[in-house]
C-alpha cells in the first residue's frame, strides 16, 4: 500500500541527517538541484576539457552560450510526479520546475565557432581551446596643427 509521507524518503533517515548535519534541516522537497552542476575542468596542450554533470536533464533542454568571454551552461528541467489510488484520488502529487546555470570565464578571443559540446549519458563535454590574446599594436595618432 502507498503511503504518503511528509517526512520525505525515509523517517529514519531524515531523523539521523538532522540529528548528525544541522545545517540539512531545511526542508528538501525532491531537492534535485544538490548534485547539478558538479564540474572536473582538465587542461590539456590543446585547452579545456569540462565535464559537467547533468543528472536527469534531456540534450534538448542544455543551452551553452558565450557572451563577452563568458560561456553560460544553462540546465531546465520540469518533472510531475503522480501516485493515484485505484478509484483515481491522489494520495500524493508532487511538482518540480527548476533552472540552472553556470558561467565560465574563457576569454574574450575565443570565439563560438572554436568550443565544441557534447552531451551523452546527462554529462554535457565541453572543450574550449586555449587561444592567446593578439598583442594589439599601438598606433599613434597625431592631431594636425594648423598653422
Amino acid at each position: 500500500m502507498l503511503m504518503p509521507s511528509i517526512f520525505g524518503e525515509s523517517l529514519i533517515d531524515d531523523l539521523f541527517d538532522n540529528f548528525a548535519r544541522p545545517a540539512n534541516t531545511v526542508a528538501r522537497y525532491n531537492d534535485m538541484t544538490v548534485n547539478v552542476m558538479k564540474t572536473d575542468i582538465k587542461e590539456s596542450g590543446a585547452g579545456y576539457e569540462l565535464d559537467i554533470d547533468l543528472p536527469g536533464y534531456k540534450k534538448e533542454n542544455v543551452k551553452a552560450e558565450l557572451k563577452d568571454g563568458y560561456l553560460t551552461i544553462t540546465a531546465t528541467t520540469n518533472k510531475d510526479n503522480e501516485q493515484k489510488d485505484e478509484k483515481g484520488k491522489y494520495l500524493r502529487r508532487e511538482r518540480y520546475y527548476g533552472t540552472c546555470s553556470r558561467n565560465f570565464y574563457v576569454g574574450e578571443v575565443v570565439e563560438q565557432e572554436d568550443i565544441k559540446a557534447k552531451f551523452e549519458d546527462g554529462i554535457l563535454k565541453v572543450f574550449v581551446p586555449k587561444k592567446e590574446a593578439k598583442p594589439q599594436v599601438e598606433e599613434k595618432k597625431y592631431i594636425t596643427i594648423e598653422g
